[in-house]
């Protein structure tokens, strides 16, 4: 009975050892610095749904800048060659992804006549632009030099994305971690301009065969490139998801940025992550 006499001693409900007083404390709100995140919803209309389209996007690259980080914690613990730690890491990414793929469905409530109502005051912004998705494009190694003239109006964003196109990508250090395990790869596919996007290589393909052919000798690879998949896997649905949202809500429209809108998100999904990983499915 003591807990019920806490509560009712304390007269509101409360358990008594609950914390009230945050006076010189640190509270949740203070701790994830809610007054900013929960203030940086403005409207540039007066409709009830550009909230909605706001924070559907706002909530979607903090997802990616989790994925980011957790990226290229899993591509520094490949290069090191310890392989167990991004296993974890590259499964929490594949999580993440579903719960961007499902943001889509929740965007999709979105009428076209709706965001008819909203859509002029965007002026020219358009999620192309999203630095955050061309950088996780080029971490699995989806690399277009082209695309970074879209951000040549800032200059830290644009050094930064100008050095991670010149980083490997994840896919590079996976394919270091085969060498490193002694399986023989072209020089051409370790050695290569790590800016250019990557092109499946054939000595690479009967590396990864290799390892599938023997899952027990290969383990940790095997797994590694079980996540790779998945990552690539989760992506394209992202991609299909986010075409058939587009078309769904304005149809065959140019995008707001001056893309072809569903057209190039078509396209799009024609990129393929990690060739070789889903080409020796044939072969196997």
């Amino acid at each position: 009975m003591k807990n019920m006499n806490d509560k009712e001693q304390n007269g509101s409900g409360l358990e008594k050892n609950i914390q009230t007083d945050f006076e010189k404390s640190m509270s949740y709100g203070d701790y994830l610095h809610l007054d900013q995140i929960l203030t940086s919803q403005h409207r540039c209309s007066d409709h009830h749904d550009e909230m909605l389209f706001i924070i559907i996007h706002q909530a979607s690259e903090l997802w990616m800048k989790l994925i980011l980080h957790e990226l290229k914690a899993a591509t520094k613990c490949i290069h090191d060659n310890n392989l167990e730690p991004s296993f974890k890491m590259l499964s929490r990414v594949s999580r993440i992804q579903q719960q961007l793929i499902q943001s889509w469905n929740v965007l999709a409530t979105l009428t076209p006549a709706e965001y008819m109502e909203f859509r002029d005051k965007l002026g020219q912004s358009s999620g192309f632009q999203s630095y955050q998705n061309r950088l996780i494009e080029f971490a699995l190694g989806n690399k277009n030099v082209h695309t970074l003239s879209v951000y040549q109006h800032e200059a830290d964003l644009y050094e930064q994305m100008q050095q991670a196109l010149h980083e490997p990508s994840i896919y590079d250090e996976a394919i270091n971690a085969l060498v490193a395990r002694g399986l023989p790869v072209d020089q051409e596919a370790i050695s290569r301009d790590w800016s250019q996007k990557y092109a499946p290589n054939d000595s690479v393909e009967e590396a990864w065969l290799t390892v599938y052919r023997d899952v027990e000798q290969y383990w940790d690879l095997y797994e590694l490139a079980e996540k790779l998949v998945d990552i690539g896997h989760q992506q394209q649905l992202w991609r299909f998801n986010h075409m058939s949202t587009v078309e769904r809500i304005i149809g065959n429209k140019t995008g707001t940025g001056g893309s072809s809108g569903v057209t190039y998100l078509k396209r799009a999904l024609d990129q393929h992550f990690f060739p070789e990983l889903w080409s020796l499915r044939t072969k196997l």
